[in-house]
């Protein structure tokens, strides 16, 4: 973990946006660190493209140029790509080799020591792409329940591993060569010399993986965010703690600010954890309808949920004579 100051700087750069489809929040937090390393991008349409949405989020660390430029170009070097149209998963990929290409043919870009994470949503015609790379995280709330978008690239995966050994590289305490956390980035130039292996193939890789999933009317919002908010709160709990604020008509904005808030530690003697950056990005999937509609979504949903929870509940209290009976009879129905 990076430096830290004695306390931290919990002032937010919050914004939000909104359209027919979607309804935004986005804020950032430079919390214990010593500096903000952090961008993060939301757009509701992509540059001509009215069809689509892009949302991203990247951890920077070694400085903040490379997840700022990234912030700035990635989006643009996807849309434009000649495989968007017909290939929109390809196009993530080439947009991300492609912008590290460029950092490394830029004289004041190469020589620099920093990284970045880097992951993107595009939602376009009724689907959900999510390119990764690095240990920032996407997922979504489906009816209530964890989507897992993205999967974690960490030195010591399998995969991960069998790469950085074949282009010369090492795990040592879970990072490349004892010093990366992470195994994908973009920047990272120190560990991208390998002459002899492809872009994809080098210790260190901008290459994503891309997943890609349906959008439905199940969907409720997605959630992007770097590691500051993961390495406190699973998936699971980020799902509930978004969908109790969307109940309460929190706005998105403000539930990024709580969630930060939430993930904070109270002083940095926890072994790093609450002590990063923090970003969030909520975006939450209207169908064409108000945001009140999801709030009462939400709202029922959970209300529902308790009402099981305090049946199960009431069944737990009674006697060893009785419960099998009640149980069989009640409980279990309700909770169907």
């Amino acid at each position: 973990m990076g430096q830290t100051l004695s306390e931290p700087v919990t002032e937010k750069e919050t914004s939000h946006c909104e359209s027919e489809m979607f309804k935004v929040g986005a804020s950032c937090m430079q919390g214990w660190r010593i500096n903000m390393e952090d961008a993060h991008t939301h757009k509701l349409s992509i540059n001509d493209d009215k069809s689509s949405a892009f949302f991203a989020v990247f951890d920077g660390h070694g400085g903040p140029r490379v997840a700022k430029y990234a912030g700035t170009h990635l989006h643009d070097l996807i849309i434009n790509h000649p495989s968007y149209k017909g290939d929109v998963a390809e196009a993530i990929r080439q947009g991300y080799l492609t912008l590290d290409s460029d950092m490394l043919d830029d004289e004041d870009m190469r020589d620099d020591q920093a990284g970045t994470t880097a992951i993107c949503v595009v939602l376009k015609d009724g689907k959900i792409y999510c390119g990764n790379a690095g240990d920032s995280r996407a997922i979504a709330s489906v009816n209530g329940k964890v989507q897992e978008l993205s999967f974690d690239h960490k030195p010591n995966n399998e995969k991960e591993t069998q790469r950085i050994k074949e282009a010369g590289g090492w795990v040592a305490f879970n990072r490349v060569n004892g010093s990366l956390a992470l195994s994908r980035a973009l920047g990272d130039f120190v560990y991208k010399q390998n002459e002899d292996k492809k872009p994809e193939e080098q210790i260190v890789t901008a290459y994503p993986d891309v997943e890609i999933s349906e959008l439905t009317s199940d969907h409720e919002f997605i959630v992007l965010a770097c590691d500051g908010i993961w390495d406190v709160m699973s998936n699971e709990r980020v799902v509930d703690f978004v969908r109790q604020k969307i109940a309460q008509n929190v706005m998105p904005e403000k539930i990024c600010e709580d969630l930060m808030n939430a993930c904070i530690a109270p002083s940095c003697q926890m072994g790093g954890l609450g002590c990063d950056n923090m970003t969030v990005v909520i975006v939450c999937i209207l169908n064409g309808e108000p945001y009140e509609k999801l709030v009462e979504k939400c709202k029922s949903s959970l209300a529902q949920s308790n009402e099981s929870v305090n049946n199960v509940k009431s069944c737990e209290n009674l006697s060893d004579e009785m419960r099998i009976p009640y149980e069989a009879d009640n409980c279990l129905s309700v909770s169907n």
